[in-house]
């Protein structure tokens, strides 16, 4: 028999282990989106009635250097994507946004028949990597970027987007949480709970944000993108704004396009090899805050403040498969993703603004009756490109400060509509033209002070010389008419002279 202090040992071991079990197994319910939710993100945001059921339990979640056995290293990405870029030239440019904590190049492939060119195409990116151990996306990015290579010149598909679309990858938004086999960045941060959000105040100050972060916002800053999508892992699944709600509960958020994020996130559910037919998402897609609410993500920051239409993609159910299945998980997603960067030609209307006083275009806004939202013109070539929903009558406006607004009726029920704007100035109650805010000449200070004078504390006298030389010209012209009468007088007789 068992002495009673080995006993109440034993018990307390049990206890303790049953605790353990009970605390892991309540940690992994709160998973979200492929992991853990950013511990400086309060704990009320985080509701985990609906949190994923990932097929790897926490014990799992550091990824040994085993499993990355069949990944490239970062090392071996930068070697992959510098020598993409020399052998496909002559449709790739390769540049960097910036560099993550530890310093490493976040590397883009941009592929196009002219990359680099600005021209009035769409612009489409994927990002792959943003959760370190999520690292599917970074190898299908890879794929990707070979396959459209290969067959720019034999597939329709692929030439439709090497000639009629600018797509940007990024392979690896995290590199160093990759190489540490973790969620977040070197310094332990979730950069996709890192950025502005609408709901809740997290990270007001930019400097204070990520390096990694800070370098997507600057990226669209100087890039005008008109969609994109981010790969996840955990689930499988295409997510869409809004991602979080305003009483942090969890429930349907759509934003003022839902209808067109959920016709996106379609595209790709049912150009997936099994991702509609899923028993959890009806369809394959999810509101993102209809799965769970989130803060600080980078889809609705796109949304809100890039004019980017982005969507949030879980293509594995195990966020870090083994290497023999990329291969399979690439013919699974490779016909999703081809589509959904086709789409941006395939549908929607696009145009140019132009000004009817000289013809030169104009980087006004377009705006659809019925969604409050605004897809901005380019500044240089006045070009846009709205994304809507198909099989839909809609009235596209479009509107530039100093000219008349204008509005027409386009129906896309057969494929995209193309739709350019000519606007006409706008006319004071003078008559005159007025000054677009656009055409500033900073070197007309002596034109402006003229004008003041003239329409300033001399306007009394400027209006008595107009009197004056109007009497001036009406006498002249009594003087005129007297004088030619005369003239015609004598001109007549002159002909009825007889001989």
């Amino acid at each position: 028999m068992l002495e009673p202090d080995i006993v109440n040992v034993s018990s307390m071991k049990m206890n303790l282990l049953s605790f353990l079990l009970f605390f892991a197994s309540t940690i992994s319910s709160s998973l979200a989106k492929g992991s853990l939710l950013q511990t400086l993100v309060p704990s009320e945001f985080n509701d985990s009635g609906n949190a994923r059921h990932l097929l790897e339990d926490e014990s799992q979640a550091q990824k040994s250097d085993d499993m990355a056995q069949g990944y490239m290293s970062n090392d071996e990405l930068e070697w992959a994507i510098q020598e993409f870029g020399q052998r496909c030239s002559n449709i790739s440019r390769i540049y960097s946004i910036g560099k993550s904590v530890n310093g490493f190049p976040l590397w883009v492939i941009e592929i196009s028949d002219k990359p680099g060119e600005e021209e009035t195409e769409p612009a489409f990116k994927y990002i792959g990597n943003v959760h370190g151990d999520e690292p599917v996306g970074r190898e299908l990015l890879v794929f990707l970027a070979n396959w459209l290579c290969e067959n720019h010149l034999k597939d329709p598909l692929a030439t439709l987007i090497v000639e009629n679309v600018h797509l940007h990858l990024l392979p690896s938004m995290n590199p160093d949480g990759f190489s540490l086999r973790k969620r977040g960045n070197a310094n332990n941060i979730d950069l996709n709970r890192d950025f502005p959000d609408q709901f809740v105040t997290i990270n007001d100050d930019e400097d204070s944000r990520q390096p990694e972060t800070r370098a997507i916002m600057n990226w669209l800053r100087d890039m005008r993108f008109t969609a994109s999508a981010a790969f996840h892992g955990g689930a499988l699944v295409a997510n869409y704004p809004w991602d979080g709600t305003e009483d942090k509960r969890t429930k349907y958020q759509g934003c003022p396009d839902d209808d067109v994020f959920r016709f996106m996130s379609s595209i790709y559910s049912h150009s997936h090899y099994n991702m509609s037919s899923s028993k959890e998402f009806l369809g394959g897609i999810t509101n993102g805050a209809a799965w769970y609410p989130l803060y600080g993500g980078m889809q609705d920051w796109n949304y809100i403040h890039a004019g980017c239409f982005e969507l949030t993609l879980e293509i594995s159910d195990n966020k870090w498969p083994s290497a023999a299945e990329l291969p399979i998980l690439w013919r699974y997603n490779k016909m999703s993703m081809l589509n959904l960067v086709a789409s941006l030609v395939k549908t929607g209307v696009h145009g140019r603004i132009y000004s009817s006083g000289d013809g030169r275009p104009l980087p006004g806004s377009i705006t659809v009756s019925g969604i409050n939202y605004t897809v901005k013109a380019g500044k240089t070539l006045g070009d846009y490109h709205r994304i809507l929903a198909p099989r839909e009558k809609y009235i596209v406006v479009a509107t530039m400060p100093g000219y008349k607004s204008k509005n027409t009726t386009i129906w896309l029920d057969e494929g995209p509509v193309t739709l350019d704007f000519v606007l006409d100035p706008e006319v004071s109650v003078k008559g005159s033209v007025l000054q677009n805010v656009y055409d500033c000449d900073c070197n007309s200070k002596s034109k402006q002070e003229f004008v003041e004078f003239l329409w300033g504390a001399h306007l009394e006298v400027f209006f008595v010389l107009i009197v004056i030389l109007g009497f001036l010209l009406v006498l002249f012209q009594r003087r005129a008419k007297v004088k030619f009468s005369t003239s015609r007088q004598l001109v007549g007789a002159k002909r009825t002279v007889q001989v």
